[in-house]
């Protein structure tokens, strides 16, 4: 560390340009897109039939069971049910 005190430092993260919307969207969208996740993780360990339907057929089974299948709760979840 270079020794930098505090305003220093906020001075130098005020310099820097604002982060783009679609990251700050995304950053945003994680705290629930981690509880959707985490629902549906322990909801496959208790409901064999869900999880049958999710490796069957991820996206279709996330929507008809009132989830929304966004490209990162996809990917996370192929990634736990070893699916492509």
């Amino acid at each position: 560390m270079t020794g930098y005190d505090e305003e220093r430092i906020a001075e130098l993260l005020r310099a820097l340009p604002a982060p783009p919307d679609s990251w700050v969207k995304a950053a945003q969208e994680l705290p629930r897109a981690r509880a959707e996740i985490g629902e549906i993780l322990t909801r496959l360990e208790a409901d064999a039939v869900f999880r049958a339907a999710l490796v069957a057929d991820l996206e279709s089974a996330l929507v008809a069971e009132g989830y929304e299948a966004t490209p990162s709760v996809v990917a996370a979840l192929r990634l736990q049910l070893g699916v492509d």
